[in-house]
């Protein structure tokens, strides 16, 4: 199978996907098994298989980190995508903000929060890693972490206090620890 595809990126983006010496994008292709071509001035990252992946995945895992990277992640964060569960989703705020820039910098403004408070806070309860820049909102985590901070961050875009999503958060977390504890003692009785 061969594998092309094209990302874009942003100008300033650009030298973090390289990284000093071009560390970064050798060690993006080296884990996934892709050749990264980056023309800066178009702004350009041509993504292609150099060989047979060992895993079919790997390298749309590599389109997947640099889209990452292109959104705001550094690359250590975005190497999280390299597991097998891990996924990364972007929210477009225009969703919530309209054409307006004032609305977009209002809403960007309650998601990180005084000091990066509330985009911590979403963090460290939901579990994902999240990054706000431009338009977007980039949040890379599994399937159920991207669901609860997915819903943190909409809240968040429609107006709703932050107590409220916190306690939204908590309540989830809670409800998500009492369901694996149920499924543990179900599994216990049924060895037994």
């Amino acid at each position: 199978m061969i594998f092309e595809q094209v990302v874009k990126i942003p100008d300033d983006r650009i030298g973090v996907i390289i990284g000093k010496n071009g560390k970064v994008k050798t060690e993006i292709q080296d884990k996934c098994g892709v050749a990264i071509d980056i023309d800066s001035e178009n702004g350009n990252a041509i993504i292609s298989s150099t060989s047979k992946p060992i895993v079919e995945m790997e390298p749309f895992k590599a389109v997947e980190i640099v889209s990452a990277i292109a959104k705001g992640f550094s690359p250590e964060r975005a190497y999280r995508l390299l597991g097998e569960e891990e996924v990364l989703q972007l929210v477009d705020l225009r969703d919530y903000a309209g054409k307006s820039a004032n609305s977009l910098s209002r809403i960007k403004g309650r998601i990180i929060g005084e000091a990066g408070k509330s985009r911590k806070t979403i963090e460290d309860i939901s579990g994902a890693f999240i990054s706000v820049y431009g338009h977007t909102v980039g949040l890379i985590g599994t399937f159920e972490e991207i669901k609860l901070a997915t819903e943190a961050v909409t809240m968040l875009s429609k107006g709703r206090s932050h107590a409220s999503v916190y306690n939204m958060l908590q309540e989830a977390k809670r409800k998500s620890k009492l369901d694996r504890m149920q499924l543990w003692e179900n599994d216990t009785m049924r060895k037994s």
